[in-house]
């Protein structure tokens, strides 16, 4: 039995330039007499949230989100060294034209490669996650005592620390290509096995 060298890629922050977009339509919404909003979206004032709500209620908005650089030379890294590539996202719940838009976007950017939309992305097995979302990375590393998580580096999660998780700002691509090279030499059952909590040891080992 063997385990792929399964590498989960997140879009909004990590292939998709999902603030950058967002904080260039919110400029375009302003008002003459408005501060100028900087940023972070998922923290800003109520008129800012309807205003992304807005701005986000079609699909083709989400199908048009520009490439990030950060995460997309991660991902040529993993293509690489021959990770089994998988998309990994969640979407607004209440927003049902967020997740077709995400789908056309694979499409037309990654068509062959594989998708999991989830509510809860710690559910889902991979040796390494690619994510720039500290809650989503936290909740991912529950289950992953010897997972690798690679972060996008932006200024919503500044200041996040955590073992097993190196941020990526463009400047360590060395250590990036490294630490998946280690990852993807370690055997993928004993890996998985390490992973596991002791009772579902038991169970594994029976």
């Amino acid at each position: 039995m063997s385990i792929d060298n399964v590498a989960l890629f997140d879009m909004d922050g990590t292939l998709c330039d999902y603030d950058g977009q967002i904080l260039k339509d919110l400029e375009r919404l302003r008002g003459d007499e408005e501060p100028h909003f900087v940023g972070p979206i998922r923290k800003g004032p109520d008129h800012i949230k309807a205003r992304v709500d807005a701005i986000t209620a079609t699909s083709e908005w989400w199908k048009n989100l520009p490439k990030l650089e950060l995460g997309w030379e991660i991902l040529k890294i993993a293509q690489e060294q021959g990770y089994r590539i998988m998309i990994l996202s969640q979407a607004p719940i209440d927003n049902p034209e967020a997740w077709s838009g995400k789908i056309k976007w694979l499409q037309k950017h990654l068509p062959d490669v594989d998708m999991t939309l989830t509510r809860d992305k710690g559910l889902v097995y991979g040796k390494l996650l690619v994510d720039d979302y500290p809650e989503y990375i936290l909740r991912w590393l529950t289950w992953r005592r010897n997972g690798l998580v690679i972060m996008p580096s932006n200024d919503s999660n500044s200041g996040f620390e955590h073992k097993q998780v190196i941020r990526y700002d463009g400047s360590n691509i060395e250590e990036i290509k490294q630490a998946m090279t280690r990852l993807k030499e370690a055997s993928g059952l004993e890996q998985m096995a390490r992973d596991m909590p002791k009772s579902a040891k038991r169970v594994f080992n029976r």
